[in-house]
């Protein structure tokens, strides 16, 4: 008996052996094919028709922000003789149940004066009726046409209430902004346009800047180096247009002491806060010889808006480098609307899209 259960045991084990040669691959693989067409199955189960608006506002992994980037992608800058301002003459008038507005802004400035205290200027301005973009026939550059009438601060701050009571229970955010379609809207809500520039010293440092407590709009929020609103007064020699170039200059002095000549400028977007209906023209600007050093020492020794900037952050200028403060648990939430985009779009320009993208999405898994 001992040597038939020897045998047994022989035959059973290479039968055994044959099965797994000639069966149990073939069933392993078909079950792995069962599984994959199954999860299939169930993902195409769940996947519907989805439908959303082809324009978004900026986003970077778990950072959301309500600028719109209208123009310009960072790679391609965008050359000052394709851009076209005109400025209109009929001065910007607010709906007569938001007069009142203006009214009391007005009225408490007088308030503040008579008191002896620093009331707000109201600064001649400019509202945007329009900005259109084309592309030219041949080598499909864009072309911008932006047009202007004169309006002042009083009217944009009264503006600035979007979401405020109308006697009719509506706002004015409800009433004459259509969320499927952000760029239209009238021009008394359009009283903003800044330029903004990403400012890069000559050691590959970014200039970051938190706005101080002391200014009226988003006080101590972290934003650009350099903000620039348009001004009638000083960006308009008689009745001719802005220069946008020019009013980059005037902020590069006024806020960092730094004189046309030390640095390279392109503009690179034009980008829309649809939360506020604040327009931006978005430039970088690489100092050629100014190191971050060079820059603070330069800074000790005077700038003429100095009042506007709480503090200032030097950050590596590289697309990790970057990415990562943008998403800093103390930055996430008090970047103003336009920066991140601007702060993007300028590391585009620099290092390639595939690049920053590239660094991105590894960041961002990082953090996940």
């Amino acid at each position: 008996m001992g040597g038939v259960d020897v045998v047994n045991g022989v035959v059973g084990a290479v039968l055994g052996m044959l099965f797994a040669v000639l069966f149990q691959q073939p069933l392993q693989d078909g079950w792995y094919r069962l599984r994959t067409r199954s999860a299939r199955a169930v993902r195409s189960l769940r996947q519907r028709e989805e439908s959303g608006p082809a324009w978004r506002t900026f986003s970077l992994g778990p950072l959301h922000t309500s600028a719109l980037i209208v123009e310009g992608d960072g790679e391609s800058p965008i050359s000052s003789r394709s851009v076209y301002i005109q400025v209109l003459d009929q001065k910007i008038e607010l709906p007569a149940d938001m007069s009142g507005w203006r009214a009391e802004i007005e009225a408490e400035c007088a308030r503040v004066q008579s008191e002896g205290g620093t009331p707000l200027w109201n600064g001649p301005r400019y509202a945007v009726e329009s900005l259109d973009v084309s592309r030219t026939a041949l080598d499909e550059r864009p072309e911008v046409h932006l047009r202007l009438r004169p309006t002042d601060y009083y009217t944009f701050l009264a503006a600035q209430q979007l979401d405020r009571r109308l006697p009719d229970g509506t706002t004015p955010r409800s009433r004459y902004i259509d969320p499927d379609d952000p760029l239209r809207a009238p021009a008394f809500l359009h009283c903003s346009f800044a330029v903004n520039i990403a400012v890069v010293t000559a050691d590959d440092m970014l200039v970051v800047s938190r706005r101080s407590d002391r200014v009226r709009m988003a006080p101590g929020v972290w934003n650009s180096s350099v903000n620039e609103g348009l001004s009638r007064h000083i960006d308009s020699s008689g009745r001719s247009a802005p220069d946008l170039h020019a009013v980059a200059r005037r902020g590069m002095r006024e806020e960092l002491a730094i004189e046309p000549g030390e640095y390279g400028l392109e503009l690179l977007a034009f980008v829309l806060d649809l939360d506020k209906r604040h327009w931006s023209a978005h430039f970088y600007a690489k100092l050629e010889h100014l190191t971050c050093e060079g820059l603070q020492s330069r800074m000790s020794r005077g700038v003429a808006d100095r009042w506007e900037h709480q503090t200032i952050d030097y950050v590596p200028f590289r697309p990790a480098s970057v990415i990562k403060y943008l998403l800093r648990t103390d930055r996430i939430h008090r970047w103003a609307p336009l920066a991140p985009a601007l702060f993007h779009l300028a590391l585009v320009h620099v290092y390639s899209r595939t690049s920053v993208e590239r660094a991105a999405a590894q960041v961002v898994r990082r953090m996940a």
